[in-house]
C-alpha cells in the first residue's frame, strides 16, 4: 500500500478530518509540547524574520511557531488543499501566519529570502527527502536556520506484552502509511550531504496514552486490513474494541522517538 500522505487529497475528506484532529491531539501532548518549545527556541529571530513551515499539514505545529514568532511572519506550505482547508479553518487569532498550497521541493519563493525552515514529521513521508532539504538551501538565507523533527518509525509500538495483537496495528501503520521509517537514521547524513551545519541532534521518548491519538492509528490500518480481504471484520473490529478497552481502563501504550536536528546555512 503507497503511504496515502504522499496524496493525502486522494485518501478522501474522512481521512483529512481525522487527521487533522489527530494531528492537534499529538500536539497537545505534553512531550510534544516540550520537543517543539525546545526547538522553537533556538531559533534567533527578529520582527522582520520570515519563518515557513513545509508540510504544515492542518497546522497543529505552525500555528505554535507563529505564536512563538509572533510579530514575525510564518508561512505553512502544504500540497494538499485538503490540509490547507483545515490549517485556515482552525488558525483563527494568529495575525502573523498563513497557509499555502505548495510542493515541498518547488516553492513559491526566491532564493535566500528566508530566514527559518521547519520540516515537521515530512521527511518520513517523502520518496526523495534530499529534494525537499536542496529546496530548503535554496531559499534560506547564508545563517539561516533548518529544523528537522520527525519520528522514529522503525521504533514504534503497540506492544505491552509479547505478541501483543494490538501491535500489528502499529506494524501495519508503518508498512502502509510510512514512506521511509528509518529516515531518523539517515537524517544526519542527508542533511550534510545537502550542505547543512549540525548544530543539535536531540532524541525524545514519546509514550502514548491518549485515545485519541493511537485511534486513527487502529482504525485506518484495520479498515486497510479488512478490505484487502487479509482479515475479517470481526477481527478487525476486535482490534479496535481492544484498543477502547485498554482506553477505558487506562491502560493503553504505545511508544515512539522522536528525533530533533537543527541545522545552519554557512
Amino acid at each position: 500500500m503507497a503511504d496515502p500522505f504522499q496524496d493525502v487529497d486522494a485518501a478522501g475528506p474522512e481521512f483529512i478530518k481525522m487527521f487533522a484532529d489527530s494531528m492537534d491531539e499529538r500536539q497537545s501532548d505534553p512531550t510534544m509540547e516540550k520537543i517543539v518549545a525546545a526547538y522553537l527556541g533556538k531559533l534567533s529571530l527578529s520582527d522582520g524574520s520570515q519563518i515557513i513551515e513545509v508540510g504544515a499539514g492542518a497546522g497543529a505545529v505552525t500555528r505554535r511557531i507563529a505564536a512563538h514568532a509572533a510579530p514575525a511572519q510564518v508561512t505553512g506550505y502544504e500540497p494538499s488543499a485538503g490540509f490547507v482547508a483545515e490549517a485556515k479553518a482552525r488558525s483563527n487569532g494568529h495575525a502573523n501566519l498563513a497557509f499555502a498550497v505548495a510542493d515541498g521541493t518547488d516553492l513559491p519563493l526566491g532564493d535566500e529570502t528566508v530566514d527559518a525552515v521547519i520540516l515537521h514529521t515530512v521527511l518520513t513521508h517523502v520518496t526523495d527527502p534530499a529534494s525537499l532539504l536542496a529546496e530548503a538551501w535554496r531559499v534560506l538565507k547564508v545563517g539561516g536556520t533548518l529544523i528537522v523533527c520527525d519520528a522514529d518509525f522503525s521504533k514504534a509500538t503497540f506492544s505491552s506484552f509479547p505478541n501483543d495483537p494490538l501491535d500489528i496495528c502499529a506494524r501495519e501503520f508503518v508498512r502502509g502509511f510510512v514512506t521511509d521509517p528509518f529516515i531518523v537514521a539517515k537524517l544526519r547524513g542527508l542533511m550534510a550531504a545537502a550542505g547543512f551545519q549540525m548544530a543539535s541532534f536531540d532524541l525524545d521518548s514519546r509514550v502514548v496514552a491518549n485515545a485519541q491519538q493511537m485511534l486513527p492509528w487502529v482504525k485506518v490500518t484495520t479498515d486497510a486490513l479488512c478490505a484487502s480481504g487479509q482479515i475479517g471484520q470481526g477481527l478487525a473490529d476486535a482490534l479496535v474494541a481492544e484498543h477502547d478497552r485498554r482506553a477505558e481502563m487506562g491502560t493503553l501504550y504505545g511508544y515512539q522517538a522522536f528525533a530533533t536536528a537543527v541545522a545552519t546555512k554557512p
